[in-house]
């Protein structure tokens, strides 16, 4: 019984490892875009009342949520360079040429 049960584990172990890779990849990927997409939402729909409640709202143009987000961005934006430096490494396969 232990037998059976220890090697149906392990099996699923490497399946729920494999599976939280998978999506941690996924989120590691997706702050970059999400991040850029906050700061167009943002820059177009406008900041609306909390920037008016505030008193330092309009001194620096480094204040506010645009800057912020797209600084976020920016800082996140090191998996897409490591997935875009290793597929530019990958040998390129030309599809329908002999």
């Amino acid at each position: 019984m232990s037998q059976a049960c220890s090697s149906g584990s392990s099996d699923d172990a490497i399946r729920w490892t494999a599976a939280a890779r998978w999506v941690a990849n996924g989120l590691y990927l997706a702050a970059a875009p999400t991040f850029a997409t906050m700061a167009l939402l943002t820059g177009v729909l406008g900041g609306g009342l909390p920037d008016a409640l505030c008193s330092t709202a309009g001194a620096s143009p480094l204040g506010g949520m645009v800057p912020m987000y797209l600084l976020m961005s920016a800082f996140h934006l090191a998996p897409w360079l490591k997935l875009i430096s290793i597929r530019a490494r990958m040998p390129q396969v030309v599809i329908g040429r002999a």
